[in-house]
């Protein structure tokens, strides 16, 4: 769809009003000149009168096929401020006119309103902090359009959060772990993460290994120079348990001997996500260094779907391999869901609810399926039927439902772009089996030092705040290459970059 758009007054929230846009039309192209193919056209006017601001945003979408005119005006009252204030408070006001504007044009409505940044539930933190849950549920629902159901989930999860993690804010002096290995049996047809296929790789696999054992020991002298300890450690990928029992065993030694106070760390997880790579011995490993948490990710129990996605397991192996995860005494077990996967409807989703409900994982991240740009299947749509919107939506709710029954509540959400329905990934959890290191990595409240292959950093430097007391908090990401090839060749290289930028973080003088 190709839109006309007039704009007056303001200049620089285009890929905000694009973002709107995406949200309900899915091909969708905004022309800022006069364009007589467009099939709709939308004036967009910002008046500013200075101290006391009234923004008006006006908008006309006029359908050529039908010659039917529709409009919807809002205005708003903009308090003065700091500058950087005032400028999020219009890029809310402009987004809040054209979401209306556009649910009553295409009668659909969206649950997070004008929300489309990953992580709302830091947005909710921060309000939280300033002015109480009420306060900030109602600013939620008036102010950022949020449903009444969205709202109060991101409530619950930010009061969940801070039971879990009561020094969530005050851990700037830790760090968590990120441990990326990047193989496979095979790629799934969704996935976008470093995934290599391990078969016929030996070569490459043990040359990222020694990459791997080189990094976990720097880091291990860096914590020790800097006086920093570890809060949690994460094992992804790919899918950590391709490689073997002997290899897993070979990194926590490594990991054993360069990390300080490993006695301390809160909590250990390995991705084992892909049942077909789970063996006695790979478990016995996990228990010898006390891996205390670990994945095992049916995703579906239909095993159609599985094959059409690239899966090569069955749904007898999760099962079993559930079953012996469970008698070699892995007590906290995680298992992913997804929402929307191709010939899936209601009556698919029920029977995974229900296989589930046999096993009951202490944890369920249920996940709304995602056209995420590289995957194999984005790059072949016309091959996937997958539901509609309405159907996406009852079966979240389905999902709900299913938690509430079973005693789970919800402890961590983040969403992504190009998800159906424009929902979200939600992460539940039985008694006090909260994840804590997907807590820390969606809330941003440490440094994530992401060792291995495809491994990302985020370095939080220490907070400074406005003239108002808001918080300003930066943070710079620094990317390990994907391929293990390159990694392999410039691991060192890679390395010292990262130490720099950590060094300069945490106001280091050590010379690299």
């Amino acid at each position: 769809m190709k839109v006309e758009i007039r704009q007056i007054g303001f200049s620089d929230y285009q890929m905000d009003i694009y973002h709107i846009w995406k949200l309900f039309y899915e091909e969708v192209e905004l022309v800022y000149e006069p364009a007589d193919d467009a099939e709709l056209r939308m004036t967009l006017e910002l008046a500013d009168a200075g101290v006391e601001a009234e923004a008006e945003v006006r908008a006309y979408l006029e359908r050529p096929e039908s010659g039917a005119a529709w409009s919807h005006t809002e205005r708003r009252l903009l308090r003065s401020g700091a500058a950087e204030a005032r400028r999020r408070e219009l890029k809310r006001v402009v987004g809040s006119a054209l979401l209306r504007v556009l649910e009553e044009a295409s009668g659909l409505e969206q649950p997070w309103g004008v929300l489309t940044g990953v992580r709302p539930t830091k947005l909710m933190h921060n309000m939280v902090r300033k002015q109480g849950r009420e306060l900030s549920v109602r600013q939620l629902q008036e102010e950022y359009l949020l449903t009444d159901e969205k709202a109060k989930l991101l409530a619950d999860i930010v009061e969940r959060q801070l039971q879990v993690i009561p020094d969530l804010f005050e851990l700037d002096r830790e760090v968590s772990l990120y441990i990326g290995i990047p193989f496979c049996p095979t790629k799934c047809a969704y996935c976008t993460f470093p995934a290599y296929d391990i078969r016929g790789n030996n070569g490459s696999v043990d040359s990222f290994l020694d990459g791997l054992h080189y990094e976990i020991r720097e880091t291990g002298e860096w914590l020790k120079r800097t006086g920093l300890t570890v809060t949690t450690i994460y094992w992804g990928g790919g899918t950590p348990t391709s490689i073997t029992a002997e290899q897993i065993d070979a990194l926590f030694e490594t990991m054993h001997q360069s990390i300080p106070d490993m006695d301390q760390v809160r909590e250990l997880t390995v991705e084992a996500g892909r049942p077909d790579t789970i063996t006695p011995d790979k478990l016995k490993v996990m228990k010898k260094w006390n891996v205390d948490r670990i994945s095992i990710n049916p995703q579906s129990f239909t095993q159609l779907t599985l094959d059409k996605i690239g899966r090569h397991h069955t749904v007898d192996e999760t099962i079993e391999k559930f079953i012996l995860s469970r008698e070699m005494g892995m007590d906290n077990i995680n298992m992913d869901l997804i929402i929307g996967l191709p010939n899936e409807g209601i009556p698919e989703f029920q029977h995974t609810l229900d296989e589930t409900a046999k096993l009951l994982p202490e944890s369920l991240t249920v996940h709304t399926l995602s056209f995420k740009r590289a995957s194999r299947m984005t790059k072949n749509r016309d091959q996937y039927e997958v539901a509609e919107r309405d159907e996406i939506a009852d079966m979240m709710k389905m999902a709900n439902r299913f938690m509430e029954e079973n005693g789970y509540h919800p402890y961590y959400m983040y969403r992504q772009k190009n998800m159906l329905g424009n929902l979200e990934n939600v992460g539940y959890a039985l008694g006090d089996r909260d994840s804590l290191y997907n807590i820390l990595m969606m809330e941003e409240r440490q440094t994530i030092i992401g060792l291995g292959c495809g491994a990302v950093s985020k370095v939080l430097y220490p907070a400074v705040y406005d003239a108002e007391g808001n918080e300003q908090q930066k943070i710079e990401r620094f990317p390990n290459p994907k391929e293990p090839s390159v990694y392999n060749q410039a691991y060192k290289e890679y390395f010292d970059k990262k130490m720099r930028l950590l060094d300069d973080a945490y106001g280091q003088t050590v010379s690299r």
